[in-house]
């Protein structure tokens, strides 16, 4: 059995880092800790939806923030190959942001330290979602991507078409 004290350390700890996730984001909102879930991937729908196997379970992954392109949309292969060569079969954590009308976790993806959704955006192999990003960086990363002429960036004007 947890020692009470283990307990309020652990949650103390996870407390620190989301109002530190909150300030980053330049948010102020009440604080509540996040649900994560930690799983292997064991699909990789397209450049931002995975499904992992969480505690015997699928569980569908939406990834928060970004939107990549859709199937039959120009670049929406590589965006998913992206996508699957950071994560597919691995141990990667999920921090829950919402759950869609789908029913799957909108979140963001680490893998290790190494926060999924960030690079995708900064490769250029998907777009920042403006109706739902809170996170600064995002909009650093994709001015990044398309001064450099990176993923999506490198197709002509015509042929990138926002999801």
């Amino acid at each position: 059995m947890k020692s009470l004290t283990w307990i309020f350390t652990k949650n103390v700890r996870q407390l620190f880092f989301h109002v530190f996730l909150l300030q980053d984001c330049g948010l102020v909102l009440s604080i509540f800790a996040a649900n994560q879930y930690e799983g292997t991937v064991i699909k990789v729908a397209d450049g931002d939806s995975i499904t992992i196997l969480h505690e015997g379970k699928e569980l569908r992954i939406r990834l928060a923030e970004i939107d990549a392109p859709e199937r039959g949309q120009p670049f929406w292969r590589k965006s998913r190959e992206a996508l699957a060569d950071y994560v597919a079969g691995k141990e990667v954590t999920v921090e829950e942001f919402d759950v869609d009308q789908y029913g799957r976790v909108v979140g963001h993806v680490y893998l290790g330290e190494l926060r999924i959704n960030s690079e995708l955006v900064r490769g250029g192999y998907a777009y920042v979602y403006p109706e739902y990003a809170v996170s600064k960086e995002l909009y650093e990363y994709e001015s990044g991507a398309q001064e450099n002429k990176a993923g999506i960036w490198k197709l002509p004007e015509n042929e990138r078409i926002k999801p």
